[in-house]
């Protein structure tokens, strides 16, 4: 019997726990080798958790944290195996958790797994994947020459960075004080003690580079610049919690206002009992999804022009100590913060001019260097990456119309132009945000890395194999 093949196109979490989650699947002896290209140098922390500072933080605390929905208390359990110091407030740092990713990897790669799958790495970045002309199989092209044929190809790309903030003039994508992508190693070595800054955007990516900054012992003025002037909501403390209220309240209800009423409703019932609203929003997590999915069309544009940002800062929420230390910025004077949209970045010598839009007037504020600290790319109609342009243009790959990512049935399938389930070509992690919206975070997505390797795992041969040596 010839074996199967299942090709995971990313190495970041979402990949990484696919690839562990299938050789844990019961049963076998499974018939298959599975591929994981990854052009970063080892597989497991991607670029959320490769980040070599301490001071950049988890946003979840590490109770919640486990790679295994089944097992919460794996990663507690390592972290007092590697003997590693506690994480300050039950916060690790990203570089901790990124070091447990990679040893979870790295021990599904060593040798193949009791049910039969055998493991493989290419430090190769895939630039096409072409469907044979049954359907049942394709051949994935790497950049340095190779070709896997397989019988599924898992798109687990993760985050695109940001296209560009303003155009059409991008001569300050060239200029040394611009930084388009503060996760880049040594993003913010260049930047001097005393050198002003300024940030687009006020997300947990703004904070990461304020506190990075000022542990690189940063005196000068950083200026934010937001549309809303929203910092990220701190977490609460441990223990709180409240009933989940999906079934009483919120089933069946198919506009964004409904759901916004009854939960406003909840949060004042909750607060007149001394709760806070922390503790009413965490219990609707394992729903949000099937709010989300219950909305059509145009309440869920209704939700993103109009809630979406409102939410990210309360549901998306940043470490207390991180909240103190950027509030005890703020309250020295050295970060300030300037309302608008930024509309163009013009290089002026060794400095750069940025002119901000804000009811119907513009300004211009200068800094020494521009750290761009904006969401990802959601939009695959914009993704230039080979591998997405090839299968755009293919018809295998079809972008969602609200522009958040990819087109997929309920197991991670991707549709196709002709509206047909692929039977080769899956994805998990964040291009699956058409369908849950909330598809980031580490509790979400090591549940979707569960899901689909059932899935998968159910169409694999089992029996004799050929060996290929």
């Amino acid at each position: 019997m010839q074996r199967h093949v299942i090709t995971i196109l990313g190495g970041g979490f979402s990949g990484s726990m696919l690839l562990v989650q299938l050789a844990r699947l019961p049963g076998g002896p499974y018939a298959c080798d599975v591929h994981v290209v990854e052009p970063r140098p080892a597989p497991g922390p991607g670029l959320a958790y490769s980040a070599r500072r301490p001071e950049y933080l988890l946003n979840v605390r590490t109770p919640f944290l486990s790679a295994f929905p089944d097992e919460p208390d794996h990663f507690t359990n390592w972290l007092h195996q590697t003997g590693l110091p506690a994480c300050d407030e039950q916060f690790c740092s990203r570089q901790t958790y990124g070091r447990y990713l990679q040893e979870l990897v790295a021990g599904t790669l060593v040798a193949p797994a009791s049910n039969g799958l055998r493991f493989f790495c290419h430090p190769d970045a895939a630039i096409s994947a072409d469907l044979a002309a049954d359907g049942r199989s394709a051949t994935v092209r790497l950049a340095g020459g190779g070709e896997l044929l397989s019988q599924h190809v898992v798109l687990a790309l993760g985050n695109f960075p940001p296209l560009p903030p303003t155009g059409p003039d991008h001569r300050y994508l060239t200029h040394p004080t611009y930084h388009g992508n503060p996760w880049a190693p040594g993003a913010l070595r260049g930047i001097a003690p005393e050198d002003s800054v300024l940030l687009i955007g006020s997300g947990l990516t703004a904070v990461d580079v304020l506190l990075g900054l000022h542990a690189d012992g940063h005196t000068g003025p950083v200026t934010v610049v937001s549309r809303n002037g929203r910092w990220p909501a701190g977490h609460g403390p441990m223990g709180l919690s409240y009933p989940n209220f999906y079934a009483t309240d919120l089933g069946g209800l198919t506009t964004v206002g409904a759901v916004l009423g009854a939960v406003r409703r909840r949060i004042r019932e909750a607060a007149r009992q001394g709760i806070d609203w922390r503790p009413v929003l965490d219990s609707l997590r394992p729903d949000l999804g099937r709010i989300w999915a219950a909305w059509p069309l145009a309440e869920q544009a209704r939700f993103l022009r109009h809630v979406a940002s409102i939410w990210s800062v309360q549901r998306h929420r940043s470490p207390p100590q991180n909240v103190a230390a950027v509030q005890a910025l703020i309250d020295a004077g050295v970060v300030g913060t300037a309302l608008g949209k930024v509309r163009q970045i013009v290089p002026q010598g060794d400095e750069l001019a940025v002119q901000v839009h804000k009811n119907g007037r513009d300004r211009w504020l200068t800094a020494r260097h521009v750290i761009s600290c904006t969401g990802p790319l959601l939009d695959y109609t914009r993704i230039d990456a080979p591998l997405v342009v090839s299968l755009r243009e293919a018809g295998h790959l079809v972008p969602d119309p609200l522009r958040l990512g990819i087109q997929t049935d309920g197991h991670g399938a991707l549709r196709t132009s002709q509206g047909d389930i692929s039977a080769v070509f899956y994805t998990l992690g964040p291009a699956r945000r058409p369908a849950y919206f909330e598809s980031t975070a580490v509790p979400e997505l090591r549940q979707q890395a569960a899901a689909l390797a059932a899935t998968l795992g159910q169409q694999l041969p089992v029996g004799p194999v050929e060996s290929l040596g």
